[in-house]
Protein backbone atom coordinates (compact mmCIF):
# COMPACT_ATOMS: atom_id res chain seq x y z
CA UNK A 1 0.00 0.00 0.00
CA UNK A 2 2.81 2.38 0.89
CA UNK A 3 4.44 1.62 -2.47
CA UNK A 4 1.27 2.62 -4.35
CA UNK A 5 1.10 5.87 -2.39
CA UNK A 6 4.71 6.69 -3.26
CA UNK A 7 3.98 6.13 -6.95
CA UNK A 8 0.88 8.33 -6.72
CA UNK A 9 2.71 11.11 -4.88
CA UNK A 10 5.61 11.04 -7.36
CA UNK A 11 3.37 11.27 -10.42
CA UNK A 12 1.12 13.83 -8.73
CA UNK A 13 4.03 16.10 -7.85
CA UNK A 14 5.40 15.88 -11.40
CA UNK A 15 1.92 16.69 -12.71
CA UNK A 16 1.91 19.85 -10.57
CA UNK A 17 4.91 21.26 -12.43
CA UNK A 18 3.45 20.21 -15.77
CA UNK A 19 0.28 22.09 -14.86
CA UNK A 20 2.32 25.14 -13.94
CA UNK A 21 3.92 25.17 -17.39
CA UNK A 22 1.03 24.35 -19.75
CA UNK A 23 -1.11 27.50 -19.22
CA UNK A 24 1.99 29.70 -19.32
CA UNK A 25 3.00 28.21 -22.67
CA UNK A 26 -0.51 28.60 -24.07
CA UNK A 27 -0.86 32.21 -22.91
CA UNK A 28 2.81 33.11 -23.39
CA UNK A 29 2.43 35.82 -26.10
CA UNK A 30 -0.36 37.55 -24.16
CA UNK A 31 1.53 37.31 -20.88
CA UNK A 32 4.61 38.90 -22.45
CA UNK A 33 2.55 41.73 -23.93
CA UNK A 34 0.92 42.41 -20.56
CA UNK A 35 4.25 42.91 -18.78
CA UNK A 36 5.79 45.24 -21.35
CA UNK A 37 4.31 48.23 -19.51
CA UNK A 38 3.26 48.71 -15.88
CA UNK A 39 -0.21 49.76 -17.04
CA UNK A 40 -0.66 46.26 -18.45
CA UNK A 41 -0.37 44.59 -15.06
CA UNK A 42 -4.15 44.29 -14.42
CA UNK A 43 -4.39 42.21 -17.62
CA UNK A 44 -1.49 40.05 -16.49
CA UNK A 45 -3.23 39.60 -13.14
CA UNK A 46 -6.41 38.34 -14.82
CA UNK A 47 -4.40 35.73 -16.73
CA UNK A 48 -2.52 34.81 -13.56
CA UNK A 49 -5.85 34.06 -11.88
CA UNK A 50 -6.81 31.78 -14.78
CA UNK A 51 -3.42 30.04 -14.45
CA UNK A 52 -3.94 29.55 -10.72
CA UNK A 53 -7.44 28.09 -11.09
CA UNK A 54 -6.27 25.65 -13.77
CA UNK A 55 -3.57 24.36 -11.42
CA UNK A 56 -5.92 24.03 -8.46
CA UNK A 57 -8.58 22.25 -10.51
CA UNK A 58 -6.03 20.05 -12.29
CA UNK A 59 -4.55 18.93 -8.95
CA UNK A 60 -7.97 17.94 -7.66
CA UNK A 61 -8.30 20.86 -5.25
CA UNK A 62 -11.53 22.75 -4.72
CA UNK A 63 -11.88 25.73 -2.45
CA UNK A 64 -14.50 27.29 -0.21
CA UNK A 65 -14.13 30.99 0.59
CA UNK A 66 -15.75 32.61 3.62
CA UNK A 67 -15.74 36.40 3.46
CA UNK A 68 -16.47 38.79 6.32
CA UNK A 69 -16.08 41.87 4.20
CA UNK A 70 -15.55 42.59 0.52
CA UNK A 71 -12.62 44.49 -0.97
CA UNK A 72 -13.38 47.76 -2.74
CA UNK A 73 -12.09 48.03 -6.28
CA UNK A 74 -10.85 51.60 -5.86
CA UNK A 75 -8.79 50.90 -2.71
CA UNK A 76 -5.38 49.42 -1.98
CA UNK A 77 -4.84 46.85 0.76
CA UNK A 78 -2.09 44.96 2.52
CA UNK A 79 -3.07 41.31 2.16
CA UNK A 80 -1.45 38.85 4.58
CA UNK A 81 -1.90 35.11 5.16
CA UNK A 82 -0.30 32.11 6.81
CA UNK A 83 2.22 30.32 4.58
CA UNK A 84 2.52 26.53 4.48
CA UNK A 85 2.57 25.46 0.83
CA UNK A 86 3.55 26.39 -2.71
CA UNK A 87 -0.15 26.39 -3.61
CA UNK A 88 -0.65 29.36 -1.27
CA UNK A 89 0.24 31.50 -4.28
CA UNK A 90 -2.41 29.88 -6.48
CA UNK A 91 -5.10 29.92 -3.81
CA UNK A 92 -4.44 33.59 -3.06
CA UNK A 93 -4.83 34.46 -6.74
CA UNK A 94 -8.06 32.46 -6.91
CA UNK A 95 -9.48 34.00 -3.73
CA UNK A 96 -8.73 37.71 -4.34
CA UNK A 97 -10.14 39.47 -7.41
CA UNK A 98 -8.54 42.86 -6.75
CA UNK A 99 -5.21 43.16 -8.58
CA UNK A 100 -2.31 42.80 -6.16
CA UNK A 101 1.44 42.30 -6.30
CA UNK A 102 3.26 39.61 -4.34
CA UNK A 103 6.29 40.40 -2.24
CA UNK A 104 8.26 37.16 -2.31
CA UNK A 105 11.65 35.57 -1.95
CA UNK A 106 13.95 35.86 -4.96
CA UNK A 107 14.71 32.10 -4.96
CA UNK A 108 11.40 31.39 -6.73
CA UNK A 109 12.64 33.34 -9.75
CA UNK A 110 14.91 30.35 -10.51
CA UNK A 111 11.94 28.10 -11.38
CA UNK A 112 11.98 27.62 -15.17
CA UNK A 113 9.33 29.55 -17.12
CA UNK A 114 7.39 30.54 -13.97
CA UNK A 115 10.43 32.48 -12.75
CA UNK A 116 10.57 34.53 -15.95
CA UNK A 117 7.25 36.21 -15.12
CA UNK A 118 7.66 36.02 -11.35
CA UNK A 119 10.72 38.29 -11.27
CA UNK A 120 9.13 40.76 -13.70
CA UNK A 121 5.81 41.15 -11.90
CA UNK A 122 6.53 40.54 -8.20
CA UNK A 123 8.56 42.53 -5.70
CA UNK A 124 11.52 40.30 -4.89
CA UNK A 125 13.35 40.43 -1.59
CA UNK A 126 16.68 39.00 -0.53
CA UNK A 127 16.20 38.62 3.21
CA UNK A 128 19.95 38.40 3.76
CA UNK A 129 20.46 41.87 2.29
CA UNK A 130 19.30 45.02 4.12
CA UNK A 131 19.51 47.06 0.91
CA UNK A 132 17.11 44.64 -0.79
CA UNK A 133 14.63 45.04 2.06
CA UNK A 134 14.72 48.83 1.66
CA UNK A 135 14.12 48.53 -2.08
CA UNK A 136 10.95 46.58 -1.31
CA UNK A 137 9.49 49.65 0.39
CA UNK A 138 10.22 51.86 -2.60
CA UNK A 139 8.74 49.42 -5.12
CA UNK A 140 5.71 48.74 -2.94
CA UNK A 141 5.02 52.46 -2.65
CA UNK A 142 5.10 52.78 -6.43
CA UNK A 143 2.59 49.93 -6.81
CA UNK A 144 0.27 51.34 -4.14
CA UNK A 145 0.36 54.71 -5.90
CA UNK A 146 -0.81 52.87 -9.03
CA UNK A 147 -3.87 51.65 -7.13
CA UNK A 148 -2.65 48.08 -6.62
CA UNK A 149 -2.66 46.07 -3.40
CA UNK A 150 0.31 44.26 -1.88
CA UNK A 151 0.39 40.65 -0.70
CA UNK A 152 2.94 39.42 1.83
CA UNK A 153 3.26 36.18 3.78
CA UNK A 154 4.49 37.73 7.05
CA UNK A 155 6.04 34.54 8.45
CA UNK A 156 8.82 35.23 5.95
CA UNK A 157 8.78 31.68 4.61
CA UNK A 158 7.41 28.23 5.32
CA UNK A 159 8.49 26.91 8.76
CA UNK A 160 10.89 23.94 8.49
CA UNK A 161 8.99 22.23 11.30
CA UNK A 162 5.56 21.32 9.91
CA UNK A 163 4.16 20.91 13.43
CA UNK A 164 4.32 24.71 13.83
CA UNK A 165 0.77 26.01 13.51
CA UNK A 166 1.77 29.61 12.82
CA UNK A 167 5.27 31.07 12.97
CA UNK A 168 6.13 34.52 14.33
CA UNK A 169 5.37 37.45 12.02
CA UNK A 170 7.99 39.80 10.65
CA UNK A 171 7.40 43.56 10.61
CA UNK A 172 7.64 44.39 6.90
CA UNK A 173 3.97 44.09 5.92
CA UNK A 174 2.82 46.13 8.90
CA UNK A 175 5.42 48.85 8.45
CA UNK A 176 4.28 49.25 4.84
CA UNK A 177 0.60 49.27 5.75
CA UNK A 178 1.08 51.93 8.44
CA UNK A 179 3.39 54.04 6.29
CA UNK A 180 0.85 54.10 3.45
CA UNK A 181 -2.22 54.12 5.75
CA UNK A 182 -3.84 51.19 3.94
CA UNK A 183 -6.09 48.56 5.60
CA UNK A 184 -4.69 45.11 6.36
CA UNK A 185 -6.69 42.10 5.17
CA UNK A 186 -5.86 38.94 7.18
CA UNK A 187 -6.53 35.65 5.38
CA UNK A 188 -6.43 32.16 6.87
CA UNK A 189 -5.64 29.10 4.73
CA UNK A 190 -6.88 26.04 6.60
CA UNK A 191 -5.85 23.02 4.57
CA UNK A 192 -2.92 23.88 2.30
CA UNK A 193 -0.35 22.16 4.52
CA UNK A 194 -2.39 18.96 4.53
CA UNK A 195 -3.16 19.09 0.82
CA UNK A 196 0.26 20.05 -0.58
CA UNK A 197 3.07 20.59 1.91
CA UNK A 198 6.76 20.83 1.04
CA UNK A 199 7.19 17.20 2.12
CA UNK A 200 7.41 15.40 -1.23
CA UNK A 201 5.66 12.17 -0.27
CA UNK A 202 2.51 13.70 1.18
CA UNK A 203 -0.74 15.41 0.27
CA UNK A 204 -3.99 14.60 -1.45
CA UNK A 205 -6.72 16.22 -3.57
CA UNK A 206 -9.62 17.74 -1.65
CA UNK A 207 -11.12 20.82 -0.03
CA UNK A 208 -9.15 23.99 0.70
CA UNK A 209 -10.93 26.34 3.11
CA UNK A 210 -10.23 30.09 3.03
CA UNK A 211 -11.34 32.70 5.53
CA UNK A 212 -11.06 36.36 4.49
CA UNK A 213 -11.32 38.37 7.69
CA UNK A 214 -12.54 41.90 8.26
CA UNK A 215 -10.01 44.65 7.57
CA UNK A 216 -7.68 45.88 10.27
CA UNK A 217 -7.48 49.64 9.87
CA UNK A 218 -4.19 51.54 10.01
CA UNK A 219 -5.61 55.03 9.46
CA UNK A 220 -4.09 57.35 12.06
CA UNK A 221 -1.66 54.67 13.28
CA UNK A 222 2.06 55.34 13.58
CA UNK A 223 5.25 53.33 13.60
CA UNK A 224 5.05 52.78 17.35
CA UNK A 225 1.77 50.90 16.80
CA UNK A 226 3.42 48.39 14.44
CA UNK A 227 3.97 45.58 16.92
CA UNK A 228 0.49 45.86 18.37
CA UNK A 229 -1.11 45.62 14.92
CA UNK A 230 1.22 42.78 13.92
CA UNK A 231 0.21 40.72 16.94
CA UNK A 232 -3.48 41.58 16.45
CA UNK A 233 -3.37 40.28 12.88
CA UNK A 234 -1.42 37.17 13.88
CA UNK A 235 -3.98 36.40 16.59
CA UNK A 236 -6.82 36.68 14.06
CA UNK A 237 -5.19 34.16 11.73
CA UNK A 238 -4.05 31.86 14.55
CA UNK A 239 -7.48 31.79 16.21
CA UNK A 240 -9.11 30.88 12.90
CA UNK A 241 -6.63 28.04 12.38
CA UNK A 242 -7.68 26.65 15.78
CA UNK A 243 -11.36 26.97 14.82
CA UNK A 244 -10.73 25.18 11.53
CA UNK A 245 -8.90 22.38 13.36
CA UNK A 246 -11.72 21.92 15.88
CA UNK A 247 -14.28 21.87 13.06
CA UNK A 248 -12.30 19.20 11.23
CA UNK A 249 -12.07 17.03 14.35
CA UNK A 250 -15.80 17.47 15.05
CA UNK A 251 -16.73 16.49 11.50
CA UNK A 252 -14.46 13.45 11.73
CA UNK A 253 -16.11 12.43 15.02
CA UNK A 254 -19.58 12.81 13.50
CA UNK A 255 -18.65 10.65 10.52
CA UNK A 256 -17.41 7.91 12.87
CA UNK A 257 -20.49 7.76 15.11
CA UNK A 258 -22.98 7.87 12.24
Amino acid sequence: MRGLKIIFWTLWRIWFYVLMAIPILVMFPFLVLSILTESGYPYFFKMARIWAKIILFGMGFYYKIDKNQGLKWDSSYMIVANHTSMVDIMLMLAAIKNPFVFVGKKELSKIPLFGFFYKRTCILVDRSCSKSRMEVFNRAQKRINQGLSICIFPEGGVPDNESVILDTFKDGAFRLAIEHQIPIVPITFADNKKRFSYTFFSGSPGLMRVKIHSHVETLGKKGVDRKEIREEVREIIYSQLIVFDKTKKYNLYQSIIQ
